[in-house]
C-alpha cells in the first residue's frame, strides 16, 4: 500500500475534526502531523538520543 501525500494527511485530519472546529483547530492538527513526520525522518536517520542522555540534560537544565 503506498504511503499517503501530505496533502492526503492533512486532507484526512481535517475531516476527522469536529463540524465546529476553528482555524486554531485545523493549525494545532497540521502541527502535529508535521511534528510527527519530522520525527519519523529523525528516526530513520538514526538521530536518537538514549532516554538517560535525556534526562540528565533536562536534569542539567533545571538545576544548573
Amino acid at each position: 500500500m503506498p504511503s499517503l501525500s501530505v496533502k492526503d494527511r492533512v486532507l484526512h485530519a481535517i475531516q476527522r475534526l469536529p463540524e465546529d472546529a476553528d482555524f486554531r483547530d485545523v493549525n494545532e492538527e497540521i502541527a502535529l502531523l508535521a511534528a510527527v513526520a519530522e520525527a519519523e525522518e529523525d528516526i530513520q536517520e538514526g538521530r536518537l538520543l538514549a532516554h538517560e542522555s535525556v534526562m540528565s540534560r533536562i536534569n542539567d537544565l533545571l538545576n544548573g
